[in-house]
């Protein structure tokens, strides 16, 4: 599996004109894709790492040792890498995406062939929402094998890009 990973303070995605699913933030939009490879385990996998991937700012927590000096021993993740998901509640916008296994790397037009096809991905990616909910996050999604029309403030901008 394979997801595009983004920060965001807002999102939604609209199919026809009607918005199927929004998030207000700080949250996560997640793309996910599919291969033929991929498995429940898998998708199980991707809701844990997505629930506990630590991408959201501190709001000016740096860790402190007991005396309330900085903490020398506390790792340096960077700025904006001290919460997850499941520390700040944050909801999740996601969407199917199979054109992440599209692969442009001879000629000049994309082939799928790496991507599942719909009956294979549609219950792997719904595997993901339904693990991320069983470990109490909000989920928002699209709509499988739709033209969806995605809208988003990328914050930071922060992307990450998973694969299992």
């Amino acid at each position: 599996m394979r997801a595009v990973v983004q920060r965001v303070t807002e999102a939604r995605v609209t199919v026809a004109g009607e918005t199927v699913g929004s998030i207000d933030g700080p949250g996560l939009c997640v793309l996910v894709g599919v291969t033929h490879e991929d498995t429940p385990a898998k998708a199980a996998q991707l809701a844990r790492k997505l629930w506990s991937l630590r991408i959201f700012d501190g709001a000016g927590d740096a860790p402190q040792d007991l005396a309330g000096a900085p903490d020398a021993a506390a790792p340096a993740g960077g700025p904006g890498t001290e919460r997850s998901c499941s520390d700040i509640a944050a909801p999740l916008l996601v969407i199917s995406q199979f054109t992440l296994y599209g692969d442009a790397r001879k000629g000049r037009r994309p082939t799928w062939n790496a991507a599942a096809p719909g009956p294979v991905a549609e219950p792997l990616v719904d595997e993901v929402v339904t693990q991320l909910r069983a470990l109490g996050a909000k989920v928002e999604t699209g709509r499988f094998g739709a033209d969806m029309q995605v809208a988003l403030v990328n914050d930071g901008p922060f992307t990450v890009l998973l694969e299992l």
